[in-house]
């Protein structure tokens, strides 16, 4: 690999949409004292390479909340149709900076290694556009789940496909499902969504139209594949929890409270 020089300059943006589907306004939620969306500011903020953290918020009542707990945040259009387009929107104001990271608003437990991790990706190999995290699978739920995207990537840590199904597929002659699921080296990995842009090519991205792949599999990072750029992949032992349901939601207050 290519070493980048040690000016490179990082930044963290935290894509904040107010609505959601399946757990209602679920960044102000506050029963810890705090509201999700803080916990996932403050958690962002303990990483040791970014040069500064903002919310792109596609509300006021976004802007507001930010900005009450002494936060950075900057309202962007309400239309976006992803966050990497929130993200993008932000990072196109961000004329000094080279390295963009995308931390979900939905992510309080993101450590703050992880997100030094994919930086430091991106500044050890210059060929690369992004990079993004996965942690191994080890239950065949989690394999099975849809919701749970999986990733398989080569001995350099290049991602090779990302998908919704369970990939590799385990081949009648090879050790069994639970064998393999067990291995000291994983097998199957969850790809987590934090992911590490090159700001030009995040701008560029987003002014791309959807690839056929990445309708296929609703996963944006397809995109990335099919214009035949690399997206290296680095490894956690465990994800972090998103928080997506009310369960999720309680099993996090449960955690804080008892932490």
């Amino acid at each position: 690999m290519t070493a980048a020089p040690s000016t490179l300059r990082s930044f963290i943006v935290i894509p904040a949409r107010l609505e959601s589907t399946r757990l209602p306004r679920k960044l102000l939620l506050r029963e810890t004292g705090k509201s999700v969306l803080q916990h996932t500011y403050e958690a962002a903020q303990r990483a040791r390479r970014p040069s500064g953290v903002q919310v792109a918020a596609d509300d006021e009542a976004i802007l507001r909340e930010v900005r009450q707990f002494g936060g950075e945040a900057v309202l962007t259009r309400r239309d976006c149709v992803s966050g990497t387009d929130r993200v993008a929107e932000l990072a196109a104001r961000l004329d000094d900076v080279d390295i963009v990271v995308n931390v979900q608003a939905d992510e309080p437990e993101i450590s703050a290694e992880a997100i030094d991790r994919v930086i430091e990706l991106l500044e050890d190999n210059l060929s690369a556009m992004m990079s993004t995290i996965a942690a191994p699978i080890r239950s065949r739920a989690q394999l099975e789940d849809p919701a749970c995207v999986k990733v398989v990537f080569n001995r350099e840590g290049r991602a090779l496909y990302f998908s919704r199904s369970a990939i590799p597929h385990v081949a009648a002659d090879s050790e069994s499902l639970d064998l393999q699921l067990a291995a000291d080296r994983p097998l199957f990995h969850q790809h987590i969504g934090l992911y590490a842009y090159r700001r030009d090519f995040l701008l560029r991205l987003a002014r791309l139209p959807r690839s056929p792949l990445e309708r296929a599999e609703n996963l944006e990072q397809l995109r990335v594949l099919e214009l035949g750029e690399t997206i290296l992949v680095g490894s956690i032992r465990e994800a972090t929890c998103g928080i997506d349901t009310p369960e999720d939601y309680q099993a996090f207050v449960a955690r804080r409270l008892a932490g």
